[in-house]
């Protein structure tokens, strides 16, 4: 079932679970250029580059990934493929996120694109194809810390995205920021709209070198990161993220009727 949405009366989405906006008054699009693109130097940083690779925590109506999107193709030196990959545990319905790109009619073809793949995201991981096969969207639904447990990622930015920690404290603790780390190389730039002091200092606990940018209003200053730790970061992860792929099994259909026949 689709998460709930109410509509306030100057178009910006609400959510009841937590009891904020989705976005500021200034709009999801503008914080997606200003506050993640930008703080994650795109799309400057992926000149030339074969691959780019982008993880975010909390795909929301999808306008980071749209304006990522975007922005990829209007650069003629983007990268050959674009994988997205966002976390999600409560998925709002293919009907608000159109509405939620409405506002933006540069976007809204791709919005268009987009819900013609959006449904039936039961929790798992879903791979979403677009442009021929070089933009990649991986959108995982369900508990974030779990997701980042059970998939192996290496990234080259992160959008740290979603509701407040007061709010929503899970995604902002040093556990999962942690997780986050773990699929990070030296140099992955990570970029959010959190002031909050814990969360800056779990971002430099976690190896992250953080400074203070100016902000879009209503807020004068965001955060940017550079993972950059004294110590030598895990290689384990595999070079592309995404998820691994179960061998084929064998199924038994037990059953005279309409299944069992057509085995």
């Amino acid at each position: 079932m689709a998460e709930r949405i109410d509509w306030l009366d100057d178009g910006t989405p609400y959510s009841p679970r937590f009891g904020e906006r989705y976005h500021s008054e200034q709009g999801g699009v503008a914080q997606a250029r200003e506050v993640f693109l930008s703080g994650c130097g795109l799309p400057q940083a992926w000149a030339g580059a074969p691959q780019w690779r982008i993880l975010e925590t909390g795909f929301g109506f999808g306008l980071n990934f749209l304006a990522t999107w975007a922005a990829w193709r209007a650069d003629p030196d983007r990268p050959t493929l674009l994988h997205f990959v966002s976390l999600e545990a409560w998925p709002v319905s293919a009907a608000d996120l159109l509405r939620a790109a409405e506002r933006h009619p540069e976007l809204l073809p791709l919005a268009q694109e987009l819900c013609a793949q959006y449904w039936g995201l039961l929790p798992g991981v879903h791979r979403l194809w677009f442009d021929g096969g070089r933009v990649l969207l991986t959108l995982c639904i369900g508990d974030a810390q779990a997701l980042l447990r059970q998939q192996h990622w290496e990234v080259d930015a992160v959008y740290l995205d979603g509701f407040r920690p007061q709010s929503n404290p899970e995604i902002w603790s040093l556990h999962a920021l942690k997780a986050i780390a773990r699929c990070c190389h030296r140099g992955t730039r990570l970029a959010t709209w959190a002031l909050a002091g814990e969360v800056h200092e779990a971002l430099a606990q976690c190896g992250f070198v953080v400074e203070k940018r100016p902000g879009m209003p209503p807020q004068r200053e965001h955060l940017q990161a550079t993972f950059n730790p004294a110590w030598e970061p895990r290689t384990s992860r595999t070079a592309e993220p995404g998820p691994e792929h179960p061998s084929p099994a064998r199924c038994v259909v037990i059953g005279a009727g309409l299944a069992g026949a057509a085995t």
